[in-house]
């Protein structure tokens, strides 16, 4: 069987990232073997093109795996499988989680797996920012609707100057790690470690983060390009608007007023009370169905307390914004 291999290199810093399709896991959506230097990771993105009955979330599921044979190494002794996820697998998994899952259209409820394995491992190369770009790029070679690429950088500080990706040696000298991801427009996810710096140089490396990795954005979509995968045809599922505007206006303001009450089990009772007579009015067999009266209450119901929000009221305890929770502490309250 021939092979239809699509390979694209470029620089970003003093890393050479690498980009390659059609040479291994062909049969998922989308597949790429991502490389930075010698670290590579494969990542591959599986979604199924049926959604189940009355789902009312997004399915997706983010794993990141380090196989020991990244370094040459094969487990010895009684224990030979890998065992559960580390620390580092699992907070890498939720930082590349975090960027991509509000890039999925609203109403997309489809099934979505993405495995990234890392395969081969340099051990100055922190593997998660190729694993990230690998993870933008096979989304956007997949089909599957996504509104990418995204770019993610990491960003150092010594003596005063900002490092992009630095290696695991040149961290050890840093007064900071963070790790910024976004599209070309947009910061989406921001991770930082800093040692005391100003808020200046923080809102610094964020800014220059963006503009770095905007390299790795182009790039991608100049990869997806070529690759020229047909883009599934979906379309969102259509909106009672109707529904939405009956609850609105007869039930808007009272659940308004709900959300002025202090105690939480009182603030709950009266929502309940709300949402059922919502139910009572508004359902029947012939139009609404239940369910569907309650998908759309807790949507005014979110509307209503996000709206407040953004209009600087107060919280529901009655805090402004700038204000913390009371916080109370207890000591010897356990005998042993």
């Amino acid at each position: 069987m021939e092979m239809n291999i699509v390979k694209k290199s470029f620089a970003m810093g003093k890393h050479t990232i690498t980009l390659e399709t059609g040479r291994i896991a062909r049969q998922a959506h989308g597949a790429v073997l991502a490389s930075m230097d010698d670290t590579q990771v494969l990542v591959t993105v599986v979604a199924s093109k049926k959604t189940e009955p009355g789902q009312d979330f997004f399915p997706l599921s983010v794993d990141y795996v380090e196989k020991t044979y990244a370094t040459g190494k094969i487990p010895g002794g009684f224990l030979k499988r890998e065992a559960r996820a580390t620390e580092k697998e699992t907070l890498t998994c939720r930082l590349i989680d975090r960027p991509i899952r509000p890039l999925f259209p609203a109403g997309f409820v489809n099934e979505v797996q993405v495995i990234i394995t890392v395969i081969s491992a340099n051990s100055e190369v922190d593997p998660d920012i190729i694993a990230m770009l690998g993870v933008s790029a096979a989304l956007s070679i997949s089909g599957i609707p996504f509104n990418g690429p995204i770019g993610g950088a990491r960003v150092g500080y010594t003596d005063g100057q900002y490092t992009l990706n630095p290696t695991y040696s040149e961290l050890k000298k840093s007064d900071l790690d963070m790790v910024v991801a976004g599209t070309d427009e947009a910061v989406l996810m921001v991770e930082s470690e800093a040692s005391e710096l100003s808020e200046e140089v923080m809102l610094g490396a964020v800014m220059y983060a963006h503009e770095q990795f905007q390299v790795a954005i182009t790039n991608i979509a100049e990869f997806a390009a070529e690759v020229g995968t047909e883009q599934w045809d979906w379309q969102a599922p259509a909106t009672n608007e109707a529904l939405s505007s009956d609850i609105q206006s007869q039930f808007g303001a009272q659940i308004n007023d709900a959300y002025q009450i202090k105690e939480k089990m009182d603030r709950y009772a009266k929502v309940s009370e709300i949402k059922a007579t919502a139910i009572e009015t508004l359902a029947s067999e012939d139009g609404n169905s239940a369910d569907e009266v309650s998908k759309y209450f807790k949507k005014v119901e979110k509307s209503t307390v996000r709206e407040r929000i953004l209009r600087n009221e107060p919280r529901i305890d009655g805090r402004d914004n700038e204000t913390v929770r009371e916080l109370m502490i207890e000591t010897g309250v356990l005998a042993n």
